[in-house]
């Protein structure tokens, strides 16, 4: 059984690398585990990747040695290493993360990119509503890439709306927040142009898909819903938008094995044009609805 190191004396930075490779070598593959400690270094010594491996044989300092010891900890336990740094990036911004908000995905960025092409020619205000904000990182990441675009971010969670706000004013652009549990809400208060939502998707019988670092650290809340009621959300975010004298265009990220159904719904409400797009993954992961 391998026994972790005790920190009683200087160690080298290659030393506590190889003790990561080995005790996590069991959990992760090499490459990610690698990533995981160049995250660390950036983290914790301010080294980039090239500086840890031209500074293998340099001591660290008991305390640095400490942190890095804590994460491997941490990392045993499968949380995600977004929650351990307390930030991850997205969009090419930097956003502060906790377990009370999802960490942001790459396909996420692909729906954020979708709405900033369409609309980074606009030359008059754009109203969008963000329908399950989380972490902010959407409706943040709209903001920054063009001051026209006028961005209201709901959620239910106070929790949730504590880490957006924080990556609002960590970017400096101005998003209204509201606190709303969207399904309880008959029509949205403020002038809307565009809706966008990353709702949750995932039916419980795909939990069993998952891996514990999502299932054991990430808000249930924002990602499963009802085998029988798995369309929930979108049924909801169709009600708002046609509840509008001029009814948004609608924005989703979506359950790819629900993406015929997905579409199904927006076309029986009378979206003119429903467009599905595939992400990065070649799966079918987004919509686009105009009335």
């Amino acid at each position: 059984m391998l026994r972790p190191f005790i920190f009683t004396s200087i160690l080298k930075l290659q030393e506590i690398q190889h003790q990561f490779y080995q005790e996590l070598a069991s959990i992760y593959p090499k490459t990610e585990i690698k990533t995981f400690f160049n995250w660390l270094a950036e983290a914790y010594l301010q080294w980039d990747t090239t500086q840890v491996l031209m500074r293998a044989d340099q001591e660290i300092s008991t305390e640095k040695a400490a942190q890095f010891q804590d994460a491997l900890k941490e990392l045993k336990t499968e949380k995600p290493i977004q929650y351990i740094l307390g930030e991850t990036e997205f969009y090419g911004l930097c956003f502060k993360v906790n377990p009370s908000v999802l960490i942001p995905r790459p396909e996420t960025e692909e729906l954020v990119d979708w709405i900033i092409t369409d609309y980074k020619k606009v030359n008059q205000t754009t109203h969008i509503t963000e329908i399950g904000t989380g972490s902010g990182c959407i409706s943040v990441s709209l903001a920054k890439s063009n001051p026209k675009l006028k961005l209201t971010a709901i959620d239910i969670s106070d929790e949730a709306l504590a880490v957006a706000h924080h990556n609002a004013n960590l970017h400096q652009v101005a998003v209204s927040f509201m606190q709303q549990d969207i399904l309880e809400v008959q029509q949205l208060s403020n002038p809307v142009d565009v809706i966008v939502s990353n709702p949750p998707y995932v039916k419980q019988d795909e939990r069993q898909l998952m891996k514990d670092n999502v299932l054991k650290y990430e808000p249930h809340l924002a990602l499963f819903v009802a085998n029988n009621s798995a369309l929930l959300f979108y049924e909801k975010i169709i009600q708002l938008g046609l509840a509008q004298e001029n009814v948004p265009v609608i924005y989703v990220e979506i359950n790819a094995g629900l993406a015929k159904e997905t579409k199904a719904l927006f076309t029986k409400a009378g979206f003119s044009e429903v467009i599905l797009k595939k992400d990065i993954f070649g799966k079918t992961r987004m919509i686009k609805a105009i009335f």
